[in-house]
């Protein structure tokens, strides 16, 4: 049995807005045992003093891609599977590294990867998993040119993050295939997308019957169902047909963020900002073809307006940043600067810990300092509360950052 106890902090357990000044907490193996108001003694215990640190759960990115290699899908498609492998390996390294200690892949991670971490053949964070995500034909997850014809199977052009699965019964016999698979959720593409070629963002995608089939699925396993969906009428359709975990939600009314703050826990908002700055500032020279940034100007355009409206709405809304390409992944810290202007410093770290863990329907086991969690923990040089800025750089104020008890980086 290991016992570490880290004293003299303060601590924020990922809900309260009331932080423990000076206090310990009591780690034994991968877990927390205890949170003291002042010292914790044990005897044997390994006690390492904080110094007054500012130490708050390790962040949770619930739309992170493990193959986000680069925006060129086709080029991560012709990629042989152990060198898509390894470039996975380094994002996940370095997104821990990040002090991002949980992610979830909503396409294309899969058991493997899951894993070959589990098992500490490769170093990252807490991997939840979809598989591979659901697409209708000419939907987001199609990424054939309107000039490419069929070829003889049909299949899905992208067949590292999206599956063309088209019908009620199709959608069934795929959920309960990636479920069997170990899916911690299922992801269904609702609306148009900026990187596909054909759909327009503003279209409509599955019929309400074949993402109820989804969700019927996903709910047979205690599983929820993942949206991607940009559009009003797309978030609306996620609440009537039971999605719980909204992603992009780019470009909702009022009256929508309205209603996702009534489904009280029932569902949540998940912006995306940082691929949107990333495509926004970078389109052209990572080969961004005209129709996807002519889209990405329509999405960031009502992005930052729609968070207003979910913030004076009261919804609960979680943190993803869906980044591609390894040089911009440090961009992943950034999405709490791009944030700033909206939501108070509070609400945005309770966003990457305790409401991503709710989301993942995780509550209890991540995202919070409190017994029996995981010790997956950071500690910061300055208080964010104070300046939400230091969260984008953790290289420069993440002084320590813990997985399951261990020292990922430890400069105390």
């Amino acid at each position: 049995m290991s016992i570490k106890i880290l004293r003299n902090s303060l601590i924020f357990d990922g809900r309260s807005d009331v932080l423990i000044e000076g206090g310990s907490i009591v780690i034994e193996n991968d877990r927390i045992r205890e949170i003291a108001a002042g010292d914790a003694r044990i005897d044997g215990a390994t006690v390492i003093d904080m110094g007054g640190r500012f130490v708050m759960p390790g962040l949770l990115d619930v739309h992170f891609h493990v193959y986000g290699i680069s925006l060129n899908m086709h080029l991560i498609d012709n990629m042989t599977l152990p060198l898509k492998v390894a470039y996975a390996a380094r994002l996940l390294k370095g997104t821990l590294h990040r002090g991002y200690t949980t992610v979830r892949d909503p396409a294309g991670g899969e058991i493997g990867l899951h894993l070959a971490i589990h098992q500490g053949l490769m170093e990252g964070p807490r991997l939840y998993y979809g598989g591979k995500a659901l697409s209708q034909t000419g939907g987001h997850g199609d990424m054939r040119p309107a000039h490419q014809l069929d070829g003889p199977c049909g299949c899905s052009a992208n067949s590292t993050f999206a599956e063309i699965v088209d019908g009620v019964e199709n959608v069934r016999v795929f959920c309960r295939n990636e479920l069997r698979k170990g899916a911690d959720h299922i992801k269904v593409f609702i609306s148009g997308g900026v990187a596909s070629p054909t759909d327009p963002i503003w279209m409509p995608q599955y019929t309400d019957e074949e993402i109820e089939a989804a969700v019927h699925e996903a709910g047979t396993r205690r599983k929820y169902v993942v949206a991607h969906c940009h559009t009003d009428d797309g978030a609306r359709r996620c609440l009537k047909t039971g999605i719980r975990s909204i992603d992009h939600c780019t470009m909702i009314t009022e009256d929508t963020a309205k209603l996702i703050a009534a489904a009280d826990g029932k569902a949540y908002a998940v912006p995306t900002i940082a691929v949107q700055e990333q495509i926004m500032r970078h389109g052209p020279e990572l080969g961004v073809f005209g129709e996807s940034l002519e889209k990405i100007r329509i999405a960031h355009a009502a992005a930052y307006r729609s968070m207003e409206f979910l913030k004076r709405a009261g919804a609960r809304v979680g943190m993803g940043t869906d980044l591609f390409e390894e040089r911009f992944h440090p961009m992943q810290n950034e999405e709490f600067s791009f944030r700033a202007d909206i939501f108070e410093p509070i609400d945005l770290l309770r966003s990457a810990t305790s409401v991503n863990a709710e989301i993942m329907q995780k509550r209890g086991q991540v995202g919070s300092i409190e017994p029996g969690a995981y010790a997956d923990l950071i500690a910061i040089d300055r208080n964010p509360l104070r300046d939400i800025h230091v969260m984008a750089r953790p290289d420069e104020h993440f002084s320590m950052i813990m997985k399951g008890g261990e020292f990922v980086r430890n400069r105390l």
